[in-house]
């Protein structure tokens, strides 16, 4: 009896494949029906690679409440100015922050908010 109750406990463990091959055709053509272009994919996939690095995730983190000049990033995450502006590039790329030049200072934000609110969603899963 112990012994079925163990497999039973690391079947639920590690049942993560159906028994048995058996597909609801109607909700597969349906969902069909809704699939993403494949350029659409790629841009998602391309936007998810862009925010998974760490050096970029905090400076997301640190434009989410105010703008902030290459200086100011560089000092609060204790990198040189060029390492800073090339992570900046990448998210500029991906339209995730924007910038304005203010004499010879140049200023970051995010791009909009969506941005902010995809930043949140994921920080808030994480935190969970």
């Amino acid at each position: 009896m112990l012994e079925q109750s163990k497999r039973e406990a690391l079947k639920e463990e590690i049942c993560d494949v159906c028994e048995i091959f058996n597909p609801n055709h109607e909700v597969v053509e349906l969902m069909k029906q809704q699939e993403l272009e494949d350029r659409v994919v790629f841009d998602l996939a391309e936007l998810f690679k862009t925010i998974a690095d760490p050096t970029r995730i905090k400076i997301l983190y640190a434009l989410k409440e105010r703008e902030l000049c290459v200086c100011d990033l560089s000092e609060l995450l204790d990198m040189s100015s060029s390492a800073i502006s090339h992570q900046l590039r990448v998210l500029r790329n991906n339209k995730l922050v924007k910038f304005r030049k203010e004499g010879r200072s140049v200023y970051y934000s995010l791009d909009d908010s969506h941005v902010l609110s995809l930043f949140r969603q994921g920080l808030e899963h994480v935190l969970e």
